[in-house]
């Protein structure tokens, strides 16, 4: 079978299995409905491997495009090159993960909503890996706000509830805000070209050159995707998202979708404004510059004043954003490709903390690291999992997510020297808060924190446990779970065929004339000269100083005598995550603004 056909598949089956479990849901036990869920999620999978496998193949040809109903050039097409192929491939394999992992989660539900979790979440599949495949604006605009709608009915799944309801308000508010914003930008630029394919596009505005319109069209089509990207200042939403969310959800809110916000930044940067059509490298690197930094280091700040673990691990995933922003401006095949592979190390290890804090809420009720001071001695093995994943964090060789900052890091550092040392001192930061939690929720250490030391928003109050009742024993999907993720992290970096398949996919996605005649042309698709992520003794080095420095910063957190005054010192930064609408709204108004500035040719 043509590799080509299964593009197609790998969003119709989704959406397929959604259907099979929306239609019969009432009739099914909850154990088949699972089943049944998990099968075609596995099968989407394959599939997606299938296709990768293709795309990755060093040999002679090209990778597979198919335009479906085949209406070239005119039609809707979907482009299995390597990269968004392999995020086509996370996809699917974390959202088997996670569906594996709710089988003993959720409290059984009434006979009318079996089967409603894994149809939405099957859902929210199908959107994700369509964006990562499309080769059409338009349709990129379409999937973006499929997986957003289903996870703003993820995040609100406790409907009871009213946090969770008032965590999704603010959710789809925001980010429709944002759709709504990239659509104007490709508005604007079908009307200035008449076309919608990414490589179309591209070509059109490189034979017209840049101007007003153009530049417009970007500030407005990247803040939408800066938006699901939780970049700073469009970030608030994340955190209160994910405060409220079902715990699964959490794992690919954080592990893949946030991620693909940086993706399409960098996707429609590289296919369509990258040309003399579009906007000037030294200007995307500028602006890309400045947001990703102030990005990781306010999200950094703000997870380590974290004591509520789902907000601490959602700043986290904030902080890190602003590293993979770093790695997409650096505009190399090896700053892309080492950013793919932190990626994919991240969102084993993102998951798997999640994975394990999920395990803490339906045990104890609470996920408040001073409520939980020694009281989870009695869960050594939820424990370790906990502290890997804090070390994966801090990039810890050889963890994928280590070998993948090292090569990003090292990538950053030609365009600018310090930007290595905010890379470990990002990494040491949120690894260390993580790690903090863990001596003295798993170990209690030190002294029992006071309620008014490392104040701020740090609970959302009165939780209950998502399982419908504390579990008395621990299932064994909740452990194996997050164990195979951190295993996989762990796998990424010490397979050497990894590092070089990453780095053939992040060398064709920067050869922005190769993409085009492949998708326009069917010509064959030859990868640049490129530099695969692989282990370097700077690295290495770089690697165990964060994690040094993130276990010296838990280590003094938890045995400090006395209150320091940091939290009151950062108490207005604290403040901006207020929790009103209104005022994210006005901080995405004010994030185009600095983007237009920041994009405006000679504005420095």
């Amino acid at each position: 079978m043509d590799t080509a056909r299964l593009l197609p598949l790998v969003v119709a089956v989704p959406l397929l299995g959604a259907a099979v479990l929306v239609a019969t849901g009432r009739r099914l036990p909850r154990l088949v409905s699972d089943i049944v869920g998990c099968a075609f999620a596995a099968a989407t999978a394959a599939m997606a491997l299938l296709v990768l496998f293709r795309a990755g193949h060093p040999g002679p040809g090209t990778y597979p495009v198919e335009w479906v109903g085949g209406w070239r050039r005119v039609g809707i097409v979907l482009v299995g090159d390597p990269l968004g192929a392999g995020l086509a491939a996370l996809v699917s394999l974390l959202v088997v993960a996670v569906l594996v992992y709710s089988w003993r989660y959720f409290e059984e539900p009434p006979r009318r909503h079996t089967g409603s979790f894994p149809a939405l979440v099957l859902v929210f599949q199908a959107g994700m890996c369509g964006f990562a495949l499309t080769g059409d604006l338009f349709n990129a605009f379409v999937f973006f706000e499929l997986m957003g709608a289903v996870a703003y009915a993820l995040t609100g799944f406790r409907v009871e509830e009213p946090k969770p309801l008032q965590g999704a308000l603010a959710f789809g508010v925001v980010n429709s805000l944002g759709a709504y914003v990239t659509l104007l930008g490709i508005t604007l630029l079908y009307a200035r070209t008449g076309e919608l394919g990414f490589a179309q596009i591209g070509r059109r505005l490189d034979a017209e050159g840049p101007d007003g319109l153009v530049l417009a069209a970007f500030v407005l089509v990247t803040t939408g995707l800066l938006v699901k990207a939780a970049a700073v200042p469009f970030h608030f939403w994340l955190p209160d998202a994910h405060a409220v969310a079902p715990t699964p959800v959490c794992m690919l809110l954080s592990g893949v979708m946030v991620e693909l916000g940086v993706y399409g930044v960098a996707r429609v940067y590289w296919t369509v404004f990258s040309g003399p059509g579009g906007l000037s490298h030294p200007d995307f690197t500028r602006a890309l510059l400045v947001l990703g930094v102030l990005t990781a280091l306010l999200g950094a700040v703000m997870c380590w004043q974290q004591r509520h673990l789902k907000r601490l691990l959602a700043f986290s995933t904030v902080a890190h954003t602003g590293l993979f922003l770093i790695g997409v401006a650096v505009l190399t095949p090896e700053g892309m490709s080492g950013t793919a592979l932190y990626v994919l190390g991240h969102a084993g290890v993102k998951a798997a903390l999640f994975a394990c804090a999920g395990v803490l809420l339906d045990r104890y009720a609470t996920v408040d690291e001073h409520e939980l001071f020694g009281r989870a001695r009695e869960l050594p093995a939820v424990g370790v999992l906990f502290a890997l994943g804090g070390l994966g964090l801090c990039g810890l060789p050889p963890f994928g997510s280590g070998l993948g900052k090292a090569a990003a890091e090292e990538a950053a550092g030609h365009t600018a020297g310090w930007l290595p040392a905010l890379y470990v001192l990002v990494s040491a930061v949120t690894g260390g808060a993580v790690l903090r939690a863990g001596l003295r929720i798993f170990a209690g250490v030190g002294r029992r924190p006071r309620d008014e030391e490392e104040g701020g928003p740090e609970t959302t109050g009165e939780e209950e446990p998502e399982t419908g009742g504390r579990l008395v024993r621990i299932p064994v999907p909740l452990l194996a779970v997050p164990a195979a993720l951190l295993a996989a992290s762990l796998a990424l970096g010490v397979i050497p065929a990894v590092g070089s398949a990453v780095g053939r996919a992040g060398a064709l996605f920067t050869d922005t004339g190769g993409y085009r005649r492949t998708v326009l042309d069917g010509h064959t698709a030859a990868a640049p000269a490129h530099l695969p992520p692989h282990w370097q003794l700077t690295g290495i080095l770089l690697g165990l100083l964060s994690t040094a420095l993130a276990i010296t910063l838990a280590t003094l957190a938890v045995r400090r005598p006395v209150h320091t005054g940091t939290a009151a010192l950062l108490a207005p930064v604290r403040r901006l995550q207020s929790g009103h609408i209104g005022d994210y709204v006005a901080w995405l108004i004010a994030g185009t603004a600095l983007l237009t500035v920041l994009t405006v040719p000679g504005v420095r």
